[in-house]
């Protein structure tokens, strides 16, 4: 059984954007708040139950072991965002939030209600990498390990191109209504999803000699309908969507301490790092975290999935991958 969401109010928070005067942090814990702690952020799309194919007593994130945190990015419906944000600061009057502004949310619960005195490691895939890297930057001492499953250290102009295509399409909608929408823009949403859906995978699921998911959808129309749209659908409000991907877009850990030399600020991180990107991944592409390796002088070790299922190779999305991902995280952590 999954452990209770708890929330901490942090009251008037100042975030990039402007402020939240009664911003919250939902969260889980599992395990014993004696053993060493290991935060597990979320994703682009990513709820607090969604981070479980990593926890859970036989596999690497076990909490008979391990203290871990699970934390919901802001903007992501269960954190503080625009859907549960009353007024004035609702809907699309919800400021911009940084990675950095999640980051120091997530320390003041570490250090306030759970009494953490240090990370052991922070983990995350896509938008959990790259705060894993935020981390490491703007908390040096207090963090020893890191690992970026399928993210990056700064988002590439590549990526910013990328999430441009899904933005437009959600925006220009005939039921968006400029963010104040009385009902969900369901046009908006099931575009969002379908332009999202041609960068989340590989090679897998479009190959002509494959069928699309083990034959669980007779065709790719079906497999995007009840795949991609129904999922945001379901579980998404659309400005949520949009101040989430702001914080993705705008992600770059260099701007916070070293004036955007990528280079210098890598160089300076003191926790060691596992970067495992996927060799497919059209988001955040391997030859990205080659060189943020090389940057930090040997502190940080590359392994490169070999997987057909593209970005989402990181993300639980099939037993190859993450058995592998759970194999190299055992042993960094034993290190």
């Amino acid at each position: 059984m999954s452990p209770q969401v708890q929330y901490y109010k942090h009251g008037r928070l100042r975030v990039s954007g402007g402020v939240l005067p009664e911003a919250f942090t939902a969260y889980r814990t599992y395990g014993d708040p004696q053993n060493p702690c290991i935060v597990f952020p979320t994703c682009y799309g990513g709820k607090l139950n969604s981070q479980e194919y990593l926890i859970g007593d036989d596999k690497v994130l076990d909490p008979r072991k391990y203290f871990v945190v699970t934390f919901a990015l802001f903007s992501n419906g269960e954190s503080s965002s625009p859907s549960n944000t009353p007024a004035p600061y609702n809907g699309p009057y919800f400021p911009a939030v940084s990675y950095e502004d999640n980051i120091r949310a997530q320390y003041t619960v570490l250090t306030n209600a759970l009494g953490v005195k240090e990370i052991f490691c922070v983990i995350g895939f896509s938008m959990g990498g790259q705060q894993a890297y935020h981390w490491a930057v703007i908390y040096p001492e207090f963090v020893k390990r890191f690992i970026c499953l399928c993210g990056s250290a700064r988002t590439s102009n590549h990526n910013a191109c990328f999430l441009e295509g899904p933005k437009a399409a959600l925006v220009a909608s005939k039921d968006f209504d400029n963010g104040h929408y009385k009902s969900p823009p369901d046009h908006g949403i099931r575009a969002f999803g379908r332009v999202y859906s041609a960068w989340a995978y590989g090679q897998t699921w479009y190959r002509q000699d494959q069928h699309l998911y083990d034959g669980k959808y007779p065709d790719l129309n079906a497999f995007i309908r009840e795949n991609w749209e129904h999922s945001f659908l379901a579980a998404w409000d659309a400005n949520d969507m949009l101040t989430l991907l702001n914080t993705w877009r705008t992600g770059d850990v260099s701007i916070i301490r070293d004036n955007g030399n990528l280079k210098q600020c890598l160089g300076n991180i003191k926790a060691k790092g596992l970067v495992m990107p996927c060799k497919t991944d059209l988001y955040f592409p391997p030859e990205d975290n080659e060189l943020e390796v090389e940057f930090m002088n040997g502190r940080a070790r590359l392994v490169i999935l070999d997987s057909v299922w593209g970005h989402m190779a990181g993300g639980g999305s099939n037993t190859k991958d993450t058995d592998l991902i759970q194999k190299e995280v055992k042993a960094f952590l034993q290190e």
